[in-house]
């Protein structure tokens, strides 16, 4: 048996363990323990996620932008998401006018 065999049964044991107590779903799924509503909205290339969660310091809405794999994330407070979409509300009319 080669080094490499060894290796990927003793990963194959060890999985198997994992699976059979529950931790490998524990390890997977514990960031989405605090989400509590998501929307997801595609533009050409672009995909755009909204995650609601809930941390020890409140509310937050995560906006993720997805291009081909890359992704850039931004937090906003839930107490100031009022204030961001009337600043976007704005945006949208100004960029309606013209």
């Amino acid at each position: 048996m080669t080094i490499i065999e060894y290796l990927n049964k003793r990963l194959d044991q060890r999985l198997k363990l994992w699976r059979n107590s529950g931790e490998l779903n524990k390890l997977v799924y514990m960031n989405n323990d605090d989400l509590l509503h998501t929307e997801k909205i595609l533009a050409d290339r672009k995909t755009f996620y909204l995650d609601l969660k809930q941390n020890a310091r409140g509310k937050v809405v995560k906006i993720t932008e997805d291009v081909s794999g890359n992704r850039d994330t931004i937090m906003v407070p839930a107490e100031i998401l009022s204030d961001f979409i009337a600043a976007l509300t704005d945006i949208q009319t100004t960029s309606d006018e013209n």
